[in-house]
């Protein structure tokens, strides 16, 4: 017998006694645990502006990126993955909105928006959120215009609503801004095109030429060549 055998026999048989019903009592108790909670949570609404002021001492900059971290890390519930479908859009929506409210100059709730959330394949989801990144824009086109110019995309060829992308080409025309590029002011003409609206093109093809704004001599000739296509296409 070599000595690891005499060192085994040598424990007490209370100890041995203690480690089996240790052991057992342990896959007892395991089986009568409950099983783990698997129920996907629901979106809440925000927290209340007063808890995030306390949460960041008072620095909204800093409130904005703790609810779009804590927006973003909620689709993993439980070690799963929620898809964008299982969202409470309307939530969602009150999210972005106070995450905006903190930071105006955030452009991040508008790119999330615009090309993550609206991509859920839920007509009525994605309408949400094209409207949301919509009466948003008002607030600052200057810098918020891509993300319009993004849904206008969106709206004429995933949700195939041409006058829903119009409207929101309007909407970007209407109120355009030195800086931006000529494509974004001109998508309206496109969709008009595309609606047989080919009048209504000209005219506003037309208007533009006479409001003596433009100086761009790329963009006059543009203008004229695709303003004499339309008459022709007219004719």
């Amino acid at each position: 017998m070599n000595e690891q055998q005499r060192s085994v026999q040598n424990i007490p048989k209370i100890i041995i006694m203690l480690l089996i019903l240790s052991l057992g009592g342990q896959i007892i108790w395991s089986y009568q645990l409950p099983p783990p909670n698997t129920k996907i949570q629901k979106l809440a609404s925000p927290p209340q502006s007063g808890l995030l002021h306390i949460f960041s001492f008072g620095d909204t900059i800093v409130s904005a990126k703790l609810l779009m971290l804590w927006l973003q890390a909620f689709d993993i519930q439980t070690g799963q993955f929620l898809s964008y479908q299982q969202l409470d859009y309307n939530k969602l929506q009150q999210w972005l909105e106070q995450i905006l409210l903190l930071d105006p100059n955030s452009q991040y709730p508008l790119l999330v928006a615009s090309h993550l959330y609206s991509s859920v394949p839920n007509p009525e989801k994605q309408y949400l959120m094209l409207e949301f990144v919509y009466h948003q824009f008002f607030i600052d086109p200057s810098t918020r215009w891509p993300w319009l110019a993004h849904v206008t995309v969106v709206a004429k060829h995933k949700l195939k609503n041409l006058p829903l992308a119009l409207k929101y080409a309007q909407a970007i025309s209407a109120n355009a801004t030195p800086s931006m590029p000529r494509w974004a002011k001109e998508m309206q003409i496109f969709i008009l095109e595309d609606m047989g609206e080919l009048e209504r093109a000209r005219l506003i093809v037309g208007g533009m030429l006479a409001s003596g704004q433009l100086t761009d001599p790329k963009e006059i000739k543009f203008l004229n060549e695709k303003l004499l296509a339309l008459e022709k296409q007219i004719e």
